[in-house]
C-alpha cells in the first residue's frame, strides 16, 4: 500500500499494519519521519512519479496536482490507482470539471469560461462571480473574489468503494477566509432542514457515481437563498470539510479513504457529537519560525484537539494545523470556536 503525498492517511494505515511510501516535493515534509518509506521528488514529474510506483500494489493520492501521464502508464502495467487517472483528469481542470456537471445533469452555478484577464471585460454582466484558475488552483491561490453573493457553503464527503458501495459523512457548513478565500472554520452537521440535508447526500452520491470514483469525493455546494443546491466544486482526496473526523465520527475520513481504495467494507460514519473545525493560518505580518500562541489556553478548554502539520516556518495564511471542537451543545460548541479563534495564533 503507497501513497503519493500523505501524513493523516498514513497515521490511519498504522492501524492496518500497512506498508507506506510517500512521494513529496518538501525534503523535510512531517510524513518522512514515520513514513517506511520516503521518497523526494516531484509530484508533476513523469519519471519521478514513475518510478515511485514500480514497486506499489496501490498508488493514491492527497493532491491532484500530479502527473497523470505517469499514473496512466502505472495503470496500464497492472498497478491500481485510485482515484482513477482518468477521474482525476475530469477534475484536475475545473473547466472540464464545470461542463461535466452539465453534461451529466447535476446541478451547478451558472458559469462562463474566460481565456485571460481582457476576456472579463466581455462578462460584466455575469457579475458577482467567482474567477478560478483552470488548473493549479484552490484555497487560497488562483482563486479571486469578484464581488460575490451572500450564499451559505456546504459540503458532504463521500466514499466508494472498488465494489460501488458508498458512503456519506454529515453535511458541514464552510465559512470562509475573507482575504486568504480558503475555509476558516466549518461546524458538523450544518443547521439546515431534514430536506436539504438529505438532498445535499443525494447530489454527492449522485456525483460520485457519475464519476465512477474508488476513493474519497468532497463535494462542495452552494445553497442558495431559494433553497436551492448547487455544486461548486469537487476534490478527489481527503479534504477540508472532513478533518473533524477523527474524533467526531466513528469512522475518519482518512480512514474511509483507505478503506475506499482496498475495497474493504466502508465504515460507520455517524457522528458522536457536534463538532467544529478551525483551520490554523499564519498571521499576517509573521514570517519564520513557527510560535504558537494561546494554546495551552484554547487546550484547557474540554473538546479542544489540535492537529499541527509539522511546519517549520510560517508566512501569512499558511495552513499550519487545524483544530477539530467536539461539544454536544450547539451553543457552546460555538462559543469555543469564537474562543480557539481569538486566543490560538501562529506568529513567528
Amino acid at each position: 500500500m503507497n501513497l503519493i503525498h500523505g501524513l493523516f492517511v498514513y497515521v490511519e494505515a498504522i492501524d492496518f499494519d500497512f506498508k507506506i511510501k510517500i512521494l513529496d516535493p518538501d525534503a523535510d515534509a512531517p510524513c518522512k519521519f514515520i513514513a517506511h518509506e520516503f521518497v523526494n521528488g516531484s509530484l508533476k514529474d513523469y519519471e519521478t512519479v514513475l518510478a515511485f510506483g514500480e514497486d506499489c500494489d496501490t498508488v493514491t493520492i492527497e493532491i491532484e496536482s500530479v502527473n497523470i501521464d505517469a499514473l496512466e502508464e502505472l495503470e496500464r502495467r497492472g498497478k491500481k490507482i485510485y482515484p482513477q487517472p482518468s477521474v482525476l483528469r475530469l477534475i484536475q481542470d475545473k473547466r472540464i470539471q464545470k461542463q461535466f456537471y452539465k453534461d451529466n445533469n447535476l446541478p451547478t452555478a451558472d458559469f462562463v469560461l474566460t481565456e485571460n484577464q481582457s476576456d472579463l471585460e466581455n462578462y460584466k454582466d455575469f457579475l458577482p462571480a467567482v474567477h478560478k484558475l483552470g488548473k493549479e488552483g484552490y484555497d487560497g491561490k488562483g482563486v479571486q473574489v469578484i464581488r460575490t453573493a451572500d450564499e451559505k457553503e456546504l459540503a458532504v464527503i463521500v466514499a466508494r468503494n472498488v465494489d460501488g458501495e458508498v458512503k456519506t459523512f454529515p453535511v458541514v457548513e464552510m465559512v470562509f477566509h475573507p482575504e486568504a478565500n480558503l475555509v476558516e472554520y466549518l461546524f458538523a452537521p450544518a443547521e439546515i432542514s431534514e430536506e436539504i440535508t438529505n438532498k445535499s447526500k443525494e447530489i454527492a452520491e449522485k456525483t460520485a457515481e457519475a464519476f465512477g470514483i474508488i476513493g474519497l469525493l468532497a463535494v462542495e455546494m452552494f445553497l442558495t437563498k431559494d433553497g436551492e443546491i448547487l455544486i461548486n466544486e469537487v476534490a478527489p482526496r481527503p479534504h477540508n470539510s472532513g478533518h473533524h473526523t477523527i474524533r467526531a465520527n466513528d469512522v475518519s475520513q482518512f480512514e474511509q479513504h483507505l478503506r475506499a481504495i482496498l475495497n474493504l467494507p466502508l465504515g460507520e460514519t455517524h457522528a458522536h457529537s457536534k463538532a467544529a473545525m478551525v483551520n490554523l493560518l499564519g498571521e499576517e505580518g509573521y514570517s519564520g519560525e513557527a510560535i504558537y500562541e494561546g494554546m495551552n489556553e484554547c487546550i484547557a478548554q474540554g473538546g479542544v484537539h489540535p492537529f499541527l502539520y509539522g511546519k517549520r516556518f510560517t508566512k501569512p495564511f499558511r495552513k499550519m494545523g487545524h483544530v477539530t471542537i467536539v461539544e454536544q451543545d450547539f451553543e457552546k460548541l460555538k462559543e469555543k470556536v469564537i474562543f480557539v479563534k481569538r486566543k490560538l495564533k501562529v506568529i513567528a
